[in-house]
């Protein structure tokens, strides 16, 4: 596999796509063009520890959890001819039975004891014992309240997420976009109240109730029969297991620090699907308005799609699409629904728009984007407001209350906000004393900023928090305000587009933020640079687990990296004279070297630390060495481009 990024660009690359998935839960691109990445950094650099990494993700937690039987990931394949190969590395004979079995999509978790935890690290998982009320357990001959010991996937059924999900709101008042975020969200509530009250049910489903058998001679014929089965189930599945029927040899071959040996995953990709375009809505942004593709209902995966994105109006113009033309529609890993190509339908009508749907302005061509410059279009203002009030730390403010305050209070502005008084907000329909209160309080909080939120508030293009953090390091607001666009552009991190766009909208959010600095309380940041830590890399085999030398490495003081840069510190190797490719790199870099036991025995560096955590609750029970069926392990403020250039899969962020 050739790849155009080196080990240094990859590592970011797919470190940026980890914190978009499992911390967001918004990936921007499938799991096979994910996969991809790590294939081609497992090419590059076999050590690279984010290879074998064990991904989880963030769940509301009461504590620890260690598991008596680690509770890995899977190799993957993608082809019938790649699961071939992999059985014909250990099967003793042509009749070496194997078990297929559904790979779920959602939330790895183990029940003992009765303890319900999630897969974690693979070593320790998070207690979640709290959501209990809100399972059922599916297993070989029993449906009912999670009472038995299961090792299992916790996903919602797709025939509970169509009748049930439809009457069940997030926090913020909006649906859940499919059945993997709806769980993801749910594990992360501290407080399932408002969901139990609201009806919502998740299935804990357990890994060995489905299974189809064949001989490896006998594969390849029922393969074809057995993956129609699988997908006519009625869950959420991202691809199939594949595993040693005899687990007894199948555990004799042993485990990887990612997977065992015994199994494989089959992943589900570019499942596409044929439909029909048959018109086209356009959602407004804070900067510019997308198009979302409305098609002839096509199921896919047990999903029923009627709606597709279509990205950006370049993308329109590249694929020659048009409504009524016949699509090609693809779902690959659960990202959202793509158009992938088009064929000339019968009767064909222009997709794109020329003109705001909102206030019927002339749009206007940013790049590859569609933009409604008029200031006072209304769609674009309430977009701007509600990402305005999500960087000033306005919490409860959705988009109805907000929306409500436009039209009920003629509120335009944060200032506006701001201003409001408790009878105002009681204005506002679904309001009472209690809610008006809280909600009046917590718009009083927000007015204790940073001055880097306030300028995060202003909707810069490309500048969020981060950035604007890293620029009032160095300059304070008025100080800003008065640096052109050439001085601007010489400020670490910024750069001409940047620089032209913060100039820009200084200029014309001038009032604006005279206003809103009259009634807020900013903290400057000026002289608050963070002092950045030494940075330590450790590379080749180990005694030890990596996990337990960067734990050292963090009491000492140390940030652990996954890769060699010109910034790292000190690079670890259990033999600091060897000849690996990063060995090497370091020592071109002119990168300190050191050997594992040097290191371990030299203390000049620590810095004392005192922690505190919960006792981790131990399994007891005995189990077999088994991994889940899935590897669901679910502000774009930084733009990683001035690492990466032009180079491809960046055209996504913001």
């Amino acid at each position: 596999m050739n790849t155009k990024y080196t080990e240094e660009q990859l590592v970011e690359l797919i470190s940026h796509h980890d914190r978009l998935y499992w911390k967001n839960g918004e990936p921007e691109i499938s799991d096979a063009e994910y996969d991809e990445l790590v294939r081609a950094l497992q090419e590059i650099a076999p050590e690279n520890e984010l290879i074998n990494k064990v991904h989880a993700p963030k769940v509301a937690t009461s504590g620890k959890v260690i598991h008596a039987a680690p509770m890995l990931s899977l190799n993957k394949a993608y082809s019938l001819e790649e699961i071939i190969e992999w059985a014909n590395k250990n099967a003793r004979s042509l009749e070496e039975e194997y078990l297929i079995q559904p790979k779920y999509d959602g939330i790895s978790a183990n029940y003992a004891g009765g303890i319900l935890a999630t897969r974690g690290d693979g070593e320790e998982g998070e207690n979640i014992t709290d959501k209990l009320p809100l399972l059922e357990l599916e297993t070989t001959s029993y449906k009912g309240p999670v009472d038995r010991g299961t090792r299992g996937e916790i996903i919602i059924r797709n025939d509970d997420f169509e009748n049930l999900y439809s009457n069940i709101k997030r926090k913020d008042g909006k649906s859940y976009k499919n059945s993997r975020n709806a769980v993801a969200g749910i594990m992360g509530l501290k407080d399932i109240s408002d969901i139990t009250r609201q009806g919502a049910k998740l299935t804990l489903v357990d890994y060995d109730m489905i299974s189809f058998t064949s001989s490896l001679k006998e594969f390849a014929g029922k393969w074809p029969d057995i993956l129609q089965q699988i997908e006519d189930l009625p869950y959420p599945m991202d691809g199939i297991v594949i595993k040693y029927a005899d687990s007894k040899y199948g555990d004799s071959l042993g485990n990887t620090a990612h997977h065992p040996r015994s199994q494989i995953a089959f992943k589900f990709t570019n499942i596409q699907k044929q439909s029909k375009l048959l018109g086209i809505e356009w959602s407004f942004g804070k900067n510019c308005i997308t198009p979302v593709a409305e098609i002839e209902p096509v199921n896919i995966s047990g999903v029923t799609i009627t709606r597709a994105t279509l990205h950006n109006a370049q993308n329109i113009i590249d694929k020659d699409i048009h409504i009524g033309d016949e699509i090609t529609v693809e779902r690959a890993g659960d990202v959202i629904p793509y158009i992938v190509n088009a064929t000339p339908g019968l009767v064909r009508k222009p997709a794109l728009i020329t003109n705001c749907p909102s206030c019927d302005s002339e749009l206007e061509r940013r790049g590859p984007e569609l933009c409604c410059v008029n200031t006072e279009c209304p769609e674009t203002l309430l977009q701007r407001l509600l990402a305005s009030v999500k960087n000033i730390g306005i919490d409860r403010l959705g988009e109805p209350n907000v929306r409500k305050m436009m039209t009920t209070l003629n509120v335009k502005t944060l200032k506006d906000i701001f201003h409001l008084t408790v009878e105002d907000i009681l204005k506002l329909e679904g309001f009472k004393d209690k809610s008006a209160t809280n909600l009046f309080n917590e718009i009083q909080n927000a007015k204790d900023v940073t001055d880097y939120e306030l300028i995060a508030a202003l909707n810069i293009p490309t500048v969020g928090k981060n950035v604007a953090k890293s620029i009032l390091q160095e300059y304070t607001i008025e100080q800003l305000r008065e640096l052109d666009e050439e001085s601007l552009a010489k400020i670490n991190g910024v750069g001409p587009e940047r620089a032209a766009a913060i100039e820009r909208e200084l200029l014309a959010q001038s009032f604006f933020l005279d206003e809103l600095m009259e009634c807020l309380n900013i903290t400057s940041s000026v002289g608050n640079k963070e002092t950045e830590k030494a940075t330590i890399c450790f590379t080749g085999k180990m005694p030890e687990k990596r996990s337990y030398y960067e734990t050292i490495a963090k009491e000492r003081g140390l940030e652990p990296v996954k890769a060699i840069t010109s910034t790292l510190s000190t690079l670890v190797a259990l033999d600091a004279d060897g000849n690996s490719t990063k060995l090497k790199k370091a020592r071109n870099a002119g990168i300190q070297i050191m050997g594992l036991e040097d290191w371990l025995s030299n203390k000049k560096n620590e810095v004392a630390t005192t922690k505190t955590a919960e006792a981790p609750v131990v399994f007891k029970q005995e189990e077999k060495v088994e991994s889940e069926n899935s590897d669901f392990e679910n502000e774009k403020d930084n733009k990683p481009e001035d690492i990466f250039g032009d180079l491809p899969l960046f055209n996504n962020f913001e």
